[in-house]
């Protein structure tokens, strides 16, 4: 069994009630743990709530990350 920790995030609010979270997880399970960054979008219910759509994760190497990030500014 493997449980997520959110070590940090931060949101990007974009539209009516959408946002982007950024956050650097930690998945801990009985082989050890991994640090990874998610990047997930989601939105706001009525009631303030959080509800995810999708959810995907970067290489925690650095090299890689500020690969994806150039190429995200390319756009």
């Amino acid at each position: 069994m493997v449980e997520f920790e959110t070590i940090t995030a931060e949101e990007v609010e974009f539209g009516r009630n959408n946002f982007i979270e950024v956050a650097r997880k930690k998945a801990v399970g009985d082989d050890g743990e991994r640090e990874f960054v998610s990047l997930s979008r989601g939105y706001h219910l009525p009631d303030g709530t959080k509800k995810w759509k999708a959810s995907i994760t970067l290489p925690d190497e650095e090299e890689k990350r500020e690969k994806i990030a150039e190429l995200i500014k390319k756009l």
